[in-house]
């Protein structure tokens, strides 16, 4: 199923270079140039479908897909907290983004997947975090000039998504992970 977003209101975004983790430095090799001179880069990303939404997040960000099996419970946590997975030593909170998004109830099932997120923010105590998803991530070429902002300026996004995109013809969601990371330990906080 695609979620095709028509083109009347892209617009390419300014910096996409900067925003997702850049490939070991492949070029696109079309011999073009970007505004500053320098050859374009491609770079990896992953679409992940999560309830309500599919998101864009960098490759690098991915530590590893793993089989869904229920997590242990937090007594306390919000919803949108599933519980907390063992995972290579570390126990990981498991999130369900949908539902901290607002955006779709997310039961994990047959067929759900749980994607270890590397995390971003240096204040963070956790150095992973898990994520519920519906399948596998699928890994993808993002380039500046398929990477369109669907977002206005005005408009307000769910709780921990910093904008609309559109790669090629997959609309998707950019996650705030910084915010995100903030979020699970305000609720990893509170429940203890």
């Amino acid at each position: 199923m695609s979620n095709s977003i028509p083109d009347n209101d892209a617009e390419p975004v300014d910096g996409a270079q900067d925003d997702i983790a850049r490939d070991d430095g492949a070029a696109s090799g079309d011999g073009a140039t970007s505004g500053d001179g320098a050859p374009p880069i491609d770079i990896r990303g992953v679409l992940v479908q999560v309830a309500g939404a599919r998101l864009l997040l960098p490759n690098a960000t991915i530590a590893e897909v793993l089989s869904y099996a229920p997590p242990a419970p937090i007594a306390g946590a919000p919803r949108w907290l599933l519980g907390q997975i063992r995972w290579r030593g570390w126990n990981l909170p498991m999130i369900a983004f949908g539902e901290l998004s607002g955006l779709a109830r997310e039961p994990g099932g047959l067929g759900s997947k749980v994607v270890v997120l590397k995390a971003l923010s240096a204040a963070s105590r956790l150095p992973y975090f898990a994520m519920l998803t519906q399948g596998f991530p699928r890994l993808v070429t993002v380039s500046a000039s398929g990477l369109y902002l669907q977002s206005r300026e005005d408009e307000v996004m769910p709780l921990g998504v910093q904008a609309r995109v559109r790669l090629n013809d997959d609309a998707a969601l950019l996650p705030d992970l910084e915010a995100v990371e903030a979020m699970i330990g305000e609720a990893l906080a509170q429940a203890a």
